[in-house]
């Protein structure tokens, strides 16, 4: 008995959605980081939120950097290299990092 031929897989899907899905990520970042700013000016303008402020932003900045990198790299067409740990690990780093100032912020 023999297996019906598997159909070829579309290489354009998977890294359509993974593009995606790094632009959703980025702009909740973005969301995330407007209102960080917002939570640091609304009581007035205290040197404690606006380094948090800062740093926030920072972190955005860093984010959207490898945000930015892994679209163009799954955009270029072709089979996408792998993401690098070390930009896993900085979009990781990032992302967690915008959540605490945030948290910090609220407090």
């Amino acid at each position: 008995m023999t297996r019906p031929p598997t159909p070829d897989r579309d290489p354009g899907l998977q890294p359509e959605r993974t593009r995606l899905a790094w632009r959703r990520t980025t702009l909740s970042s973005t969301v995330a980081a407007v209102l960080a700013v917002k939570a640091a000016l609304h009581g007035g303008v205290q040197i404690e939120g606006v380094i948090i402020c800062a740093l926030c932003c920072a972190l955005w900045l860093g984010f959207l950097t490898v945000a930015h990198h892994r679209i163009r790299t799954l955009a270029s067409g072709g089979i996408p290299p792998t993401l690098s740990p070390r930009h896993a690990s900085a979009a990781v780093l990032c992302t967690v990092a915008v959540a605490v100032c945030a948290a910090v912020l609220v407090y």
